[in-house]
């Protein structure tokens, strides 16, 4: 079978369980030689610290076998901005909102709420700060430095990732590292993306950039049980639907990528 692009799209928030099918996928391409270049389509706001970390290796181990482009849509903030440095360029439209570099911890404290509506509350615990961050009481002095003192360790590795994927100066993103966003034309000048494109023409650059024609593009998402797939089509669909799937499920085996799921 011939070579082949792959196009893999990414939207929503960035969580544990949202996150680890991707992780997965993307490991499974590192052993797919015929994927010869990959497209990250990534629109969002971000999300958990860890899960973003966990995306981003995932595209950058890739990268190193496979050349990965991001193209960032409306947004690409925060994590999601961290997940897209995985790839060996980062595109975005002139309108996306890009950056938000930095960390927040929101606390939401009820008790005061709580009480108003007259719900009485006992939180048994036994450690001295163990209650603090279950959104309840507000924080302690002691509590919140000690929070922010976590935030500024994950905001220290945020920003160190950025400056080695845009090879810029540490302080020189820490300049820039204000949680503020961007449009995409911001983004550009201030070299935080490489260039303005939309996903099209991003994925014409990388066909060029591997010598693959775009008509060889394939659209990958994470898998779904056999079960789910079948649901999916409608029970009235009866064994067309049964046909349907096994036909997939067997193009999907042929292709070489039968554990990450195939979509024209």
């Amino acid at each position: 079978m011939r070579e082949r692009l792959a196009r893999i799209t990414f939207r929503g928030p960035i969580r544990d369980r949202s996150v680890e099918p991707f992780v997965r996928l993307l490991r499974a391409l590192r052993r797919r030689r015929r994927i010869r270049g990959v497209l990250l389509d990534i629109s969002s706001g971000g999300g958990e610290a860890v899960a973003s970390m966990d995306l981003h290796l995932a595209v950058q181990r890739l990268d190193q076998t496979t050349p990965v482009f991001a193209s960032i849509g409306a947004v690409g903030a925060s994590g999601a901005y961290l997940a897209a440095l995985g790839a060996r360029r980062v595109f975005a439209y002139p309108e996306s909102q890009v950056g938000s570099i930095g960390v927040i911890f929101p606390h939401i404290a009820v008790r005061e709420l709580v009480r108003r509506l007259g719900i009485s509350v006992d939180l048994l615990h036994v450690g001295e700060h163990k209650d603090a961050y279950q959104g309840y009481r507000p924080l302690t002095d002691e509590e919140r430095g000690k929070l922010l003192a976590v935030a500024k360790q994950s905001y220290d590795v945020f920003v160190e990732r950025v400056a080695a994927a845009r090879h810029r100066p540490v302080e020189e993103i820490r300049a820039l590292a204000t949680g503020e966003v961007w449009s995409g034309q911001q983004a550009l000048r201030l070299g935080l993306v490489d260039a303005l494109a939309d996903r099209e023409m991003v994925l014409e650059e990388l066909g060029r950039s591997v010598g693959v024609s775009v008509a060889r593009t394939i659209a990958i998402e994470p898998p779904r049980p056999f079960l789910a797939r079948l649901l999916a089509r409608g029970m009235s669909a009866g064994v067309g639907a049964v046909a349907d799937t096994v036909r997939e499920s067997v193009e999907d085996a042929a292709l070489g990528l039968g554990d990450v799921g195939l979509f024209r």
